[in-house]
């Protein structure tokens, strides 16, 4: 039987196009797709469409997605990631 830890999503790597990886927490990464959502609205997957609520679009992104498109062909990517042993 697995181990529970193994479905624990605590901590997200995030890799942005030029940018430094970077660990964040649900909370923070839920902001950032936020921002992600009210600023490249013409790059996003259309499954958001039918999803009210920048909060529950984040959500479904953060669920559903590892990877979007950015504008000028930059990326956004997350990973669910332990820091702890």
């Amino acid at each position: 039987m697995p181990d529970s830890i193994m479905y624990q999503e605590d901590y997200f790597v995030v890799l942005e196009a030029h940018q430094p990886e970077q660990f964040l927490n649900h909370e923070e990464l839920s902001l950032k797709l936020q921002d992600v959502i009210q600023n490249q609205l013409e790059t996003l997957p259309c499954e958001l469409q039918g999803i009210s609520g920048i909060d529950r679009q984040a959500v479904y992104l953060k669920d559903n997605f590892c990877q979007i498109e950015l504008k000028d062909g930059n990326y956004l990517q997350w990973y669910v990631t332990r820091l702890e042993k």
